[in-house]
């Protein structure tokens, strides 16, 4: 992503794209941006646009970059102390999210089944 990106980190691509690109299916492309996302690497603005972590973009010169830096929050850089906490705490709790989501689809279900039974 860094070699298409525009001088600051921005990339409009969108994952089937990404994927060509790769030679990855779409859905391996999606499983790894959300992991970039958690790990603060890549956030996405929207639909088929992405932001590099400033510490990993490219600029037009070092001085771009220092600047790019400096003007992140302390937590967001990757050199922050507690970058690996916040990751595996980000992990957690996007785990947490899809196990909840599995239960109540799992208890519309059962829900479900129950009408139909009785």
């Amino acid at each position: 992503m860094r070699a298409h990106s525009e001088p600051g980190g921005r990339i409009e691509v969108d994952q089937i794209t990404l994927a060509r690109m790769l030679g990855l299916s779409r859905a391996a492309v999606n499983a790894a941006l959300r992991d970039l996302d958690l790990a603060r690497l890549v956030k996405k603005q929207r639909a088929g646009v992405y932001q590099l972590n400033p510490m990993l973009a490219a600029y037009h010169s070092p001085e771009d970059a220092v600047a790019a830096v400096k003007t992140m929050p302390q937590s967001e850089r990757l050199n922050s102390p507690d970058f690996v906490d916040h990751y595996r705490k980000a992990v957690a709790a996007y785990q947490d999210q899809l196990a909840a989501k599995r239960r109540r689809r799992e208890d519309a279900k059962r829900r479900q089944n129950l009408k139909a039974v009785s």
